[in-house]
């Protein structure tokens, strides 16, 4: 289920080349010493601080750059030390350094104390500044700062205490003798220092971003967030009380600030109550992880509090009844962002992909556990540490067992059999329905800029045409699809536009309520306090305080998130009658714009001949369409702007039309059709009849959410069905609404199918279901007698109506006495024909299936009959 791929090994890296340096260093062709290589720190520009013990007692630190792949030595001590914690500056001039007291039996460090936190001036000097020395475990960071002239001159160093407080040390530089880089005031340098914060017992640091993350616990515990800024001014920006058990860290606990190899941990230490995590994205989510096992139930417990949705979700897994109660105790789960994806996974036991943008049900949250389990990280969760940054989608998991670092992310083609439900991925031999859907989303939406993985959906959809029970694939695919164009731009949208169709429904399938395996509850009104002012490049936090005041305004307005099918009233209003013209040419005009963007991207494409002709309706659906999701995103995110909504609008709808196009394409090119599928005259093969069902499934799945079709759309299916089905049955459909008859497919059919018996029955009945104005129309286009008649019946009655409006036409003096108008002699016919013709156009010009004379034999006829001379 999760993918890793390998970013650093630290013996491949490292170890060799040290290996070499060591070699060196004696004078031998080959070093055969054992190297005891650590993992110190991971800096924000990716490079990894690393320690070891060389052949000649010493202790050197070296920094690994993964843009070049090279190892360099930033100090060497002269003997053998401890290093607990490590940090270095941007421009490698300063080293800061913690180093443990040794309990091997070896000299000890002077003064006699646990810890001693050394400033080390890397290059030329190597002069070193004492900073702390005291009896508890110190932590030390350097600060991210600008490369720049001046920045060049001022570091920025955290000292972090497991005392409970954070001091900030301003480190400033001078240079001499062009070159040399030193401390400018080491005298003054531990009476500058600020308290940053004090009395926690947790604390995470987060170099990407440049916050630092911690909780205090007096009455009730509170997490906070303090911003440092390129200036190096800090706040706190964040303030948040938790529910969290009596005293839940028994010692502090520090994250993401290196890795101490010389902490003996007791056995308190080792069963930790409470594990925890933050996470955040640049466009404005925040996600607090903790978990904690309950010992009475066998069960794990972990929340996701998520500060942009404004609630938290806790969920409780059941570990079975064989589990240890002690082994139960030490149990926790590794938290792994990817995307907007929390992977919350316990080796062995589950593996939960929670949804943090859409969290309202867990059918779109994928939960494994057991057997269905499958992931190549092989160790515990207590040597695991995870590192994420804004600008990555997936995650770095370093392995302190084997000083790996992997990216972690899901793997498609297990996703492609959760869908499937084979078996060579461990799947279960039938996968869920609420598995299935959150699988799906999780391609489409997650992974779906991939071309070709979105090909390997729709070809999974051309396989499965019949719909669940529970949801409908084809609605889903489209409207996930669709969510994945514009999720990035706001995490306010995620409330307002539609993602899943489950929600259209007027029932929710019981299967897509209930996960088996795990229970969820959710707290809404988290409750944040956020303070000082969001300056400089960080807009994260305004983003974030955002989209938390609009959630709480959506969750508390009716109907938020964008239905399709409620526009159905106005669709029908559009149709009728009553709709004034500047609202047809307003619905006209979004039409335009979306046609012309649809254009735009796809000039190359032609195998299916879509968006090749009117189609008045779906013009109309088009328009309405971007008319009615622009109102509601003005009325609900008026912030994003009407230029920015626009836009988004038309590049919504215009991506509906090129994805049910590209549907088709693919659909097209999977059967080998060509194109004598247009032709009426041959048989349908097989491979149309699979077609024309997938079509039938695009159509029925469109209607039902009333979004729009390409123009054309309409027309090609109804050719195949023509082609595929039995006349009888191809009427049928045509009357229960599943096909509607386009004017260019009847005028093909009356032009293309010869007069014999069945085709003429069947072009009587096309006809007489169609609109008097189509039909007048078709009547022009088909070569046989009836309809010539009918045409000269129409000719004969627009001229006659023209004359008894003309209240100043008057009879001729060759008219007999007594005559009786209403009978239509022939002789009054003739004359009344002969007088007006010239005023009358003449419909039969350019019309080559009408004969002159036959439309006066046929008046002669109509005449007669309606004299009495002649029967019907």
């Amino acid at each position: 289920m999760l993918k890793l791929k390998p970013q650093f090994d630290l013996h491949r890296d490292v170890v060799s080349d040290i290996i070499r340096k060591e070699a060196s260093v004696c004078g031998a062709s080959e070093y055969s010493g054992a190297v005891d290589t650590r993992i110190l720190n991971i800096e924000r520009d990716g490079g990894i601080l690393f320690s070891w013990k060389g052949a000649t007692d010493t202790t050197r630190i070296g920094k690994y750059d993964p843009n070049t792949n090279q190892n360099k030595i930033l100090y060497t001590f002269d003997k053998e030390v401890c290093v607990s914690s490590c940090s270095v500056n941007a421009e490698e001039t300063l080293l800061a350094v913690s180093l443990t007291q040794n309990t091997r039996g070896m000299e000890r460090l002077k003064p006699l104390s646990k810890c001693l936190t050394l400033l080390i001036e890397i290059h030329p000097i190597n002069n070193t500044k004492v900073l702390k020395a005291v009896d508890c475990r110190v932590k030390v960071q350097f600060l991210h700062s600008e490369a720049d002239g001046r920045a060049a001159l001022e570091s920025h160093l955290l000292l972090l205490t497991d005392d409970g407080y954070v001091d900030l040390y301003h480190v400033l530089l001078t240079k001499q003798e062009g070159y040399r880089v030193v401390i400018a005031n080491p005298e003054r340098l531990c009476r500058t220092a600020e308290r940053v914060a004090e009395d926690f017992c947790w604390i995470q640091w987060d170099g990407a971003t440049q916050r630092l993350y911690y909780l205090t616990v007096n009455d009730k515990v509170l997490f906070r967030c303090v911003q440092f800024y390129l200036n190096h001014n800090y706040e706190t920006v964040l303030e948040l009380p938790l529910e969290f058990p009596a005293n839940p860290f028994r010692t502090v606990k520090f994250v993401n600030l290196g890795f101490d190899h010389y902490l003996q941990k007791t056995s308190e230490e080792e069963e930790e109550i409470v594990r925890m995590q933050v996470f955040t994205d640049r466009i404005g989510s925040m996600c607090l992880c903790h978990s904690q096992p309950l010992l009475d139930k066998q069960e794990l417990i972990y929340t996701l509090v998520l500060i942009h949705k404004d609630c938290s979700k806790t969920f409780r897994v059941r570990l079975g009844d064989e589990l240890p109660l002690q082994k139960a105790a030490q149990l926790h789960p590794v938290f792994i962002p990817i995307g907007y994806y929390i992977l919350v996974y316990l080796q062995g036991y589950f593996l939960h992909c929670v949804n943090t943008r859409q969290q309202e049900m867990l059918c779109h949250s994928l939960f494994l556990s057991g057997g269905e389990v499958d992931s190549d990280l092989r160790c515990q969760s207590a040597d695991v540490t995870v590192f994420h940054t804004e600008e990555e989608s997936s995650s770095r998991l370093l392995d302190l067992t084997t000083g790996r670092i992997f990216t972690v992310e899901l793997n498609p083609d297990f996703l492609l059999q959760m869908l499937r439900s084979s078996a060579p991925y461990r799947c279960p031999r039938s996968s869920t329905d609420a598995q299935r859907l959150a699988a799906l989303h999780c391609l489409l939406v997650y992974m779906g800029n991939d071309p070709n993985l979105e090909l390997k959906v729709i070809d999974w959809l051309c396989d499965n045409v019949n719909a669940f029970e529970s949801f409908d694939q084809i609605q889903e695919f489209i409207l996930a699809s669709l969510y994945r164009i514009s999720y990035e731009k706001s995490l306010s949208l995620d409330k307002v536009l539609p993602h899943s169709a489950v929600f259209d429904k007027k029932e929710v399938s019981g299967c897509l309520l209930e996960v088996p395996g795990v229970l969820c509850t959710t707290e809404p009104h988290i409750e944040p306090v956020f303070k000082g002012k969001a300056r400089g490049p960080q807009a994260f936090w305004s983003e974030l305080q955002w989209n938390t005041e609009r959630t709480r305004y959506l969750n508390a307005v009716p109907n938020p998130r964008y239905r399709p099918s409620l526009i159905q009233g106005d669709w029908d209003k559009l149709r009728s009658e009553k709709t004034t013209s500047s609202r047809l040419k307003h619905v006209e005009e979004n039409t335009k714009k979306v046609l012309s963007m649809v254009d735009t991207w796809c000039l190359d494409k032609k195998l299916v001949p879509l968006f090749q002709e009117e189609d008045y309706q779906q013009r109309a659906l088009i328009g309405l369409t971007v008319d009615k999701l622009r109102e509601h995103l003005n009325r609900h995110l008026p912030r994003l702007g009407k230029k920015k909504i626009d836009l988004l609008v038309v590049n919504y709808v215009a991506k509906l039309l090129e994805l049910i196009r590209h549907m088709l394409e693919s659909v097209w090119l999977k059967h080998q059709l060509d194109p004598c599928v247009f032709c009426f005259t041959q048989q349908a093969s097989p491979a149309e009849w699979s077609v024309l069902h997938f079509m039938f499934r695009i159509l029925e799945a469109m209607k039902g959410l009333c979004l729009p079709l390409p123009p054309g759309y309409h027309t090609l299916t109804a050719v195949l069905a023509l082609r595929c089905l039995p006349h009888h049955t191809f009427l049928q459909y045509v009357d229960h609404g599943v096909l509607p008859l386009t004017e260019p497919f009847v005028a093909r059919v009356m032009t293309d199918l010869d007069n014999s018996g069945a085709n003429e029955r069947l072009k009587f009945c096309i006809l007489k279901r169609l609109p008097e104005p189509m039909e007048r129309r078709i009547y022009h286009m088909w070569d046989h007698p009836v309809s010539s008649a009918s045409i000269s019946r129409d000719y004969v009655k627009t001229l006659l109506e023209k004359r008894n409006r003309n209240k100043g036409f008057t009879s001729t003096d060759g008219e007999k006495p007594g005559f009786r108008s209403d009978f239509l002699p022939l002789s009054y016919l003739a004359k009344k024909l002969s007088d007006i013709e010239e005023r009358a156009p003449n419909p039969f010009e350019e019309q080559e299936n009408v004969d002159a004379r036959f439309v006066e034999e046929s008046a002669l006829k109509q005449t007669r009959i309606l004299l009495g001379y002649e029967e019907k």
